[in-house]
């Protein structure tokens, strides 16, 4: 029977191009804010690029936070949408703000030293240990990066990459992961690390 696959409607921009990506792989996915088909799926896609301040005012103001914590199927982050998976960001104007609190962490902009912000391209990702998420995928394979602030290092990290600093390119904790980079974006390799998802 083919898995019900759903991507949450943040209201974020990439939505369509995770949505492709998906679909190239014979994936039938549903995009929605609804609480009862989300809650439904087997597998939950966390999208989110711009500003971690209004991404969380939309999930707020579609009432998603509750549903999304209580989630108990594999969901998956990627770029912003993971780092709304930790408690707190830094990425506002004024102080913090608090994201949905699936797991331990904040957010901070990169201390990238003389490097350019944002830290958009290609850039190697070292899984920390065998895992699901990135299985067939050699360590320091490319993935494609498009970020100001980042997760640090810490237990939750699942793989590492560097850029000025060292910071978390994955995470995970109990039933929910998260990639700090594109994976609809980054090719063959993306494309794999998707699959591995689907199939958890």
């Amino acid at each position: 029977m083919a898995q019900k696959i759903v991507i949450v409607n943040t209201g974020c921009a990439n939505i369509s191009s995770v949505k492709f990506a998906l679909e190239r792989l014979g994936v039938t996915v549903d995009v929605s804010d609804d609480f009862d088909i989300i809650k439904a799926a087997d597998k939950v896609f966390l999208p989110g690029v711009g500003s971690a301040y209004a991404a969380m005012r939309s999930i707020n103001g579609k009432n998603l936070t509750d549903t999304i914590r209580s989630l108990e199927q594999p969901v998956l982050g990627v770029c912003l949408g993971m780092q709304l998976m930790v408690e707190t960001s830094d990425e506002t104007s004024n102080g913090q703000i608090d994201c949905l609190g699936l797991m331990p962490g904040h957010v901070a902009r990169l201390q990238a030293g003389e490097l350019r912000l944002p830290h958009m391209g290609w850039n190697t990702v070292t899984p920390l240990e065998s895992n699901t998420l990135f299985k067939g995928i050699s360590a320091d394979t490319y993935f494609y990066f498009v970020h100001s602030f980042a997760v640090p290092v810490y237990d939750k990290t699942l793989a590492t990459c560097e850029y000025g600093q060292t910071f978390s390119a994955a995470l995970h904790s109990n039933n929910f992961f998260g990639v700090q980079f594109h994976p609809e974006r980054s090719g063959e390799a993306g494309a794999q690390l998707l699959t591995n998802f689907v199939e958890m």
